[in-house]
């Protein structure tokens, strides 16, 4: 834990250096209730990159999950002033990934004309949040085809985006938790008194929440059991399996974490700290994440003092390895008033625009945001492809 600033390549020997530039693509879109996010995400991304260095392919995926050509224009894929930006069919021609080891080859298919080849892609940068690219099924094609890609690997993909089964594994490696418990679909049709009744076990207020969401999406504070199935339902429309968490007394901190270069352990940021405006926000909902940033401070370094700061870098990274994360995670803890540190969760693919806590904690520890990106496009291309 003594390395706290990871320091910015300064590029591949002279031996490893290809002819032409390293191509990188920027996925982002896709088919989750986060699409709007992940292409605010790309528009960071593509404004930071070093295009000295790197040849970008920006690729837009569709809601219903079609691969496009994008504009390499950061402001149309901007959150601003209330729009959400969307990728369309109408955004470009049709992509397409090769699956044939070793090719990694993207191409553009478009009717009555003979295929475009985009060129031999490098490595993926997925800026996907949410079902169909955070969950381990994208990283799985990008498995399938031999491609490096930035960020965790199909298994802590898929246990990062599953509430359940994290808190599962996070137990299992004696990290601390908050109580819980999780209504299946089957248990809602069929056991729906012993649901109510596991709910109430844990006391009030609960947070009941989609089991694989992401920015807050689905979520409600429940005061009220009579509130209860309104909120489960409401949880439904995201995903049929469903976590309700205990409310916890404490403050919202969270820390970013980096993966080590050269097989050095993982690095953890100073932690930062959501403060919410209450009167306006029961809690860090969609609309005070994106669209009401006047009634939401991000404090970077979080006011903690320096034993707690510690405990949650340590906590941090102990939850990265856990779930055998790669690359970058951000880790949300609460601090609670008698400085117990709970983990809540871990994000494989956190918010990414310049403007989010993840990047932002890196800045406020010494790493600029292109720096950033550059770090996380090296360590895809050192990790090798395939099982590791």
């Amino acid at each position: 834990m003594s390395e706290t600033v990871p320091t910015p390549s300064a590029g591949a020997t002279s031996a490893s250096v290809p002819a032409r530039r390293t191509r990188v693509a920027l996925l982002f879109g896709g088919r989750s209730g986060e699409h709007a996010v992940s292409a605010a995400t790309a528009a960071g991304v593509l404004r930071a990159i070093d295009r000295e260095r790197y040849d970008v392919v920006p690729v837009g995926i569709t809601r219903d999950g079609r691969w496009v050509v994008a504009a390499d224009e950061p402001e149309r894929w901007e959150i601003a002033d209330g729009r959400l930006p969307e990728v369309t069919a109408e955004s470009g021609g049709e992509v397409v990934l090769s699956l044939t080891s070793g090719e990694r080859t993207l191409r553009v298919l478009e009717q009555g004309r003979v295929p475009d080849v985009l060129g031999q892609v490098d490595v993926v940068f997925p800026l996907l949040h949410g079902p169909f690219g955070e969950d381990g099924t994208l990283q799985g094609l990008l498995e399938l085809a031999d491609v490096h890609y930035v960020g965790a690997g199909v298994l802590a993909s898929a246990v990062g985006m599953d509430k359940h089964f994290m808190k599962l594994v996070l137990a299992g490696q004696g990290l601390p938790v908050g109580p819980y418990t999780v209504i299946r679909p089957q248990d809602w049709e069929h056991r729906r008194a012993a649901c109510l009744g596991a709910v109430e076990a844990l006391g009030l207020p609960v947070f009941v929440k989609p089991a694989r969401a992401g920015s807050s999406l689905g979520i409600t504070r429940v005061d009220d059991l009579a509130a209860l199935p309104a909120a489960v339902e409401e949880a439904r429309r995201h995903d049929p399996k469903v976590v309700v968490e205990a409310g916890i007394e404490g403050r919202e901190i969270e820390c970013a974490v980096l993966g080590g270069r050269g097989g050095r352990p993982p690095r953890a940021s100073l932690p930062g700290e959501i403060v919410v405006d209450h009167a306006t926000h029961a809690f860090y909902d969609f609309e005070a994440k994106y669209l009401d940033e006047a009634h939401v401070d991000l404090r970077c370094p979080a006011d903690l003092p320096e034993h707690v700061i510690e405990e949650v870098r340590r906590l941090a990274v102990r939850t990265f390895e856990a779930v055998g994360a790669e690359g970058l995670s951000r880790v949300d803890v609460f601090v609670t008033p008698d400085e117990q540190v709970i983990v809540n969760e871990i994000n494989t693919m956190p918010g990414f625009t310049p403007f989010s806590m993840y990047p932002r904690m890196w800045a406020a520890s010494g790493l600029a945001y292109p720096d950033l990106v550059d770090e996380l496009i090296q360590l895809a291309l050192e990790r090798p492809t395939g099982l590791r």
